[in-house]
């Protein structure tokens, strides 16, 4: 599948986040990136002003982030899976799982789309193998899901909070 079809899907916080940036960048960032056009014009000759070229280069970088936040809040899935307070819950985008492995080591992670992956607060993506692999799967389940290097894994789940 093309990765251009494919969804993107944010959890509330990961949507807040992007409205939270778009917001800054809009505001405050622009008017700083304006105010260097102005002083480097400023300076005279535009044909060799290197603090001109600069802030023409970060004005691009600005909107080209903001058209990005605001194409991925138009198309993003909002993940809202709260679901009935007595069901158990299950495993989903926003889930919080604790898995423990084959030596009883414990781990937490959060899944998240694709967008929002930040391996240093165990937040993994709902496409990465282990995500995946988690996806529909509640307490004491045994999952199963295969390495990019073609090495088996197995966890059971431990608990799954939202």
């Amino acid at each position: 599948m093309d990765t251009t079809d494919n969804e993107i899907i944010l959890t509330p916080e990961g949507r807040q986040k992007l409205v939270d940036e778009l917001a800054y960048l809009e505001g405050d960032k622009n008017a700083e990136v304006i105010e260097r056009l102005r002083v480097a014009r400023d300076f005279g000759d535009l044909s060799e002003n290197s603090e001109y070229d600069d802030a023409k280069d970060e004005q691009a970088k600005l909107q080209a982030r903001i058209a990005e936040i605001r194409k991925i809040l138009s198309t993003a899935k909002v993940s809202d899976d709260s679901g009935s307070k007595h069901a158990t819950p299950k495993a989903s985008i926003g889930s919080t799982v604790e898995v423990s492995d084959e030596k009883g080591g414990k781990r937490t992670f959060t899944i998240v789309g694709t967008t929002e992956t930040n391996s240093l607060e165990h937040k993994i993506s709902n496409e990465s193998p282990m995500g995946a692999a988690l996806m529909g799967h509640k307490k004491g389940d045994v999952v199963e899901y295969t390495l990019p290097n073609g090495k088996t894994r197995s966890f059971t789940i431990v608990k799954v909070t939202r």
